[in-house]
């Protein structure tokens, strides 16, 4: 991962499981985002190298991580949780952050917290969402 951003993921679901497989079968870089304990170990077995916990409840909390944060992808659970990511990632990086939503929450919420792509959508696969800068080997 020498001088290169990983792909951050929260992955509270089956499609971002899913995709986080994904990541992983064609190994590219990628961090996963867990607020509590239950969370991180469900990640870790999933086979997550790098695992970021933040308390969403204490902003003072939320440092920027040692490694560099790229493209953000966020796998709504949770409204509330998920618009609480958007306010921790959006300061950790410059690229885009996408929202995969199967829900119909207004994607102006998202839009208003900084977020890039709301993806509305209740399908399992999100192969497409791995563009050819992800591809890229340093």
């Amino acid at each position: 991962m020498a001088n290169r951003d990983v792909v951050l993921i929260s992955a509270p679901n089956i499609a971002g499981e899913r995709f986080m497989k994904l990541l992983k079968q064609r190994e590219i870089p990628f961090a996963a985002i867990v607020n509590n304990i239950s969370e991180y170990e469900r990640i870790a077995a999933l086979g997550a190298e790098h695992i970021i916990v933040v308390n969403t409840s204490k902003e003072e909390s939320w440092l920027i991580p040692e490694i560099g944060v790229g493209k953000v992808y966020l796998f709504e659970k949770s409204l509330n949780l998920c618009c609480r990511y958007v306010q921790i990632c959006r300061s950790w990086t410059s690229k885009p952050i996408f929202v995969i939503t199967g829900s119909q929450n207004p994607r102006n919420v998202y839009k208003g917290l900084g977020v890039d792509y709301v993806i509305h959508s209740s399908a399992q696969d999100y192969a497409f969402l791995i563009t050819d800068d992800l591809l890229k080997k340093t």
